[in-house]
């Protein structure tokens, strides 16, 4: 998830939405929604990104006045959550998706049909769809569809059949219940032709978005690259009078691309095209920040236009990093990434990295109890949160049981990470995998640890009261945590760790933008 500046604030509207017994999906759904930063706008402004943080290959529905958006969610689980707006600037989450682990999950792609939704995904090198006859839930388990390929995109055509396009330029045909596929794979699109003296990371279509305007249907793609140069990734569009194709190219392509180094951000691709709720064309994608790669691909929103011969394309007097206009809608509640573990589920902005661990958490009286795994940090299988924005701070009160550890790390994968962690008597650093004692004999089992994150630079606290912070000697350099030097297309996260025989009760974990 993201976040912004309005995590420092205290979340004033919570509506109880429906409860439903799914993994980590226990929880109550208050009012969470993120919102934007103040970046000396205009009344009526926006900037991007519209969500700050790991928020990579966003899928926008629009359902009447609602809109709702998917992104990957990789090794984090439970997946595939889904985010609610009626303004596209503030979003709250409505449910998560998938529950049962089926490997690392990509490119999704959100539907409705027949007044039921779908998610298809890509996991494990075949291809999967969820189901639900409510957004809210509950979603049905993973159904294999036993077709490789990557980033399915649905449509349909005049007659109510269904399709599934691939990244490779492919597809095939559905069931009419759209949970199986009932063709041969058919390749129909090559894709746009990037100049050879550009400088990107590879072909690498991928991301089909399809829909349908007037006579036209309209195909979306990505390709360049999805990190690589600053200039890689950019947005395709093609048309065809049939689903089917052929595909004529836009003669505005690429759509979206970034154009030099110079510009904030970088690598824009993944895009969905929609229609808001007052006819206005606006597309969704995503993007890193220059300087920020290890945020993750942020998600980015601005208008397009139509242009009389039947294309769309970018306005001339919008760019992706100026402020731009907002859209109409009814303003949610603010996001609230801080968590006193009121209740008796985790709330969803937490995620498991590597699988499902339902069965090593509780939660009750405040306190989240995590049982601990493994020897260190990286088989510890930490909880995680997405932070957004360049400058932070988290901390979080902890008690060791048994021979537990406890730890609060920024947490790339189970390789690479670093941050503070406790004993039962002993502070730790950790430094890039590097863990030692910095601090000996500082407390009896109970110990507050704070992360400082200014643009990069890590400092590391502890207190044994959470008023009188002792900074350790210990800092780190985290910039390096990101796709371009370690690969798989994830961001920095904030992670609290068990580890070891024994468990670790965590109380009042405050994140604040800085």
């Amino acid at each position: 998830m993201v976040f912004l500046t309005i995590f420092e604030k205290n979340i004033k509207t919570c509506i109880m939405n429906k409860i439903y017994l799914t993994f980590l999906v226990l929880f109550s759904l208050c009012g969470y929604s993120q919102s934007q930063p103040e970046k000396n706008l205009k009344q009526g402004q926006y900037s991007n990104p519209i969500f700050a943080g790991d928020y990579p290959d966003p899928s926008l529905l629009r359902d009447g006045k609602d809109y709702y958006v998917v992104h990957s969610s990789f090794d984090y689980y439970p997946g595939l959550l889904i985010w609610h707006s009626t303004d596209l600037m503030n979003w709250e989450p409505v449910a998560n998706a998938l529950h049962k682990y089926v490997g690392a999950v990509w490119a999704p792609d959100l539907i409705k049909y027949n007044n039921k939704y779908y998610i298809y995904f890509p996991a494990n090198n075949t291809n999967f769809v969820v189901s639900a006859d409510s957004i809210n839930g509950p979603w049905s388990e993973p159904m294999d569809l036993k077709i490789g390929n990557i980033d399915p995109g649905h449509i349909t055509d005049d007659k109510g059949n269904r399709f599934l396009y691939f990244s490779n330029g492919g597809y095939v045909a559905l069931s009419k219940d759209g949970l199986s596929v009932t063709s041969e794979l058919k390749h129909v699109y090559d894709g746009w032709k990037i100049p050879r003296e550009w400088s990107i990371e590879c072909f690498c279509m991928e991301g089909p978005k399809l829909f349908k305007r007037g006579e036209y249907y309209y195909l979306t793609v990505a390709e360049g690259g999805t990190a690589g140069p600053a200039t890689s990734h950019m947005v395709i569009s093609a048309r065809s009078k049939s689903p089917f194709g052929p595909w004529e190219n836009s003669p505005h392509n690429p759509i979206v691309r970034t154009n030099n180094s110079s510009e904030t951000w970088w690598s824009k691709g993944h895009s969905t095209i929609f229609e808001d709720t007052d006819g206005k064309w606006w597309m969704i994608f995503h993007a890193y920040e220059k300087d920020y790669y290890n945020l993750g691909r942020q998600t980015l929103l601005q208008p397009v236009e139509w242009t009389k011969e039947g294309w769309y394309k970018i306005p001339d007097n919008v760019q992706t990093d100026k402020p731009i206009v907002k859209p109409e809608g009814k303003t949610l509640p603010e996001f609230f990434l801080s968590d006193n573990f009121s209740g008796s589920a985790l709330k969803p902005q937490w995620k498991f990295y590597n699988g499902v661990e339902n069965s090593r958490f509780k939660v009750a009286n405040n306190t989240l109890t995590i049982e601990g795994k493994g020897d260190g940090v990286g088989s510890s299988s930490p909880l995680v949160v997405v932070p957004g924005g360049h400058s932070y701070s988290a901390e979080v009160e902890m008690e060791m049981e048994g021979d537990a550890t406890g730890g609060l790390v920024l947490f790339y994968d189970n390789k690479y990470y670093s941050g503070i962690l406790a004993d039962q008597s002993n502070i730790l650093a950790n430094l890039r995998g590097w863990q030692f004692p910095t601090e000996k004999n500082t407390h009896t089992r109970k110990v507050f640890l704070k992360l400082k994150n200014i643009k990069n630079t890590v400092d590391m606290f502890y207190s044994l009261d959470g008023k009188d912070w002792k900074k350790i000697e210990n800092s780190v350099e985290v910039s390096g945590y990101n796709h371009n030097v370690l690969s798989g297309f994830l961001g920095l996260r904030i992670g609290l760790c068990s580890i070891g025989k024994g468990s670790v009760k965590f109380k009042n974990f405050v994140y604040k933008a800085l």
